[in-house]
């Protein structure tokens, strides 16, 4: 069964009104966020405790530590820097739980990665610095998948349900109004297709998308 996967602890508000929690039955897989772009302690536990009870896999979602712009702009940090932080924020989770199975990049820093290849490789070595034995998530069909392998990590290609896409096989910058696929139906078109592409070991799907339940409950449908 493909897996999908969920960008988690980033808004209280999504904690607080229990939009958060009313996902879990439609995953198999949550990234936390860390205290970089987003998230914190209450936030991390409360989201670990969520994802325990519903069985879920449990990765650490390390960002730019970059709230204001919620980790979605692009910047030019060292690479010794990003490896720093993204080993700080995956042991701030490690701090909360000890079942971490996966690491996915957030944001710009994801983005960013596809085709920086010294950037992938700080991301990579952050995150060897607290344990080779998780799986790095990137982007299906991109390069920082070949960078993330050659640094000794086992990879899971990753797509979106609710992500347009541009002809290389990037994603749509959040910047063009038409980013976002906001209608659940097309989302679960979409994931089918990339399910039967083989493209993917795991699809995503945002929490703070408009109507994340109703595409979370489309898309899991769809392809179970």
């Amino acid at each position: 069964m493909m897996d999908i996967n969920c960008d988690i602890g980033e808004l209280v508000e999504l904690i607080e009104d229990g939009s958060q929690e009313a996902l879990m039955p439609f995953l198999t897989s949550v990234n936390i966020a860390c205290g970089g772009h987003a998230g914190g302690s209450r936030m991390m536990q409360i989201s670990v405790d969520q994802a325990m009870q519903y069985g879920l896999k449990i990765g650490a979602h390390p960002g730019y530590a970059d709230a204001a712009n919620f980790g979605r702009l692009e910047l030019d940090m060292p690479f010794p820097a990003v490896e720093q932080i993204v080993y700080e924020q995956i042991c701030a989770l490690a701090a909360v739980t000890k079942h971490i199975s996966h690491v996915k990049p957030h944001g710009a820093l994801y983005n960013q990665a596809v085709k920086n290849q010294g950037l992938a490789q700080a991301i990579a070595r952050g995150t060897a610095r607290f344990s080779r034995e998780v799986t790095l998530v990137g982007l299906a069909g991109s390069q920082m998948l070949v960078v993330f392998q050659e640094e000794g990590f086992r990879v899971a290609a990753e797509a979106f349900a609710d992500r347009r896409y541009e002809i290389d096989g990037t994603l749509r910058s959040r910047k063009f109004a038409d980013a976002l696929i906001l209608d659940p139906e097309e989302a679960a078109r979409q994931a089918v297709r990339i399910s039967q592409s083989k493209m993917a070991d795991t699809i995503c799907i945002h929490s703070d998308t408009p109507d994340a339940l109703a595409i979370a409950t489309a898309v899991a449908k769809a392809l179970r």
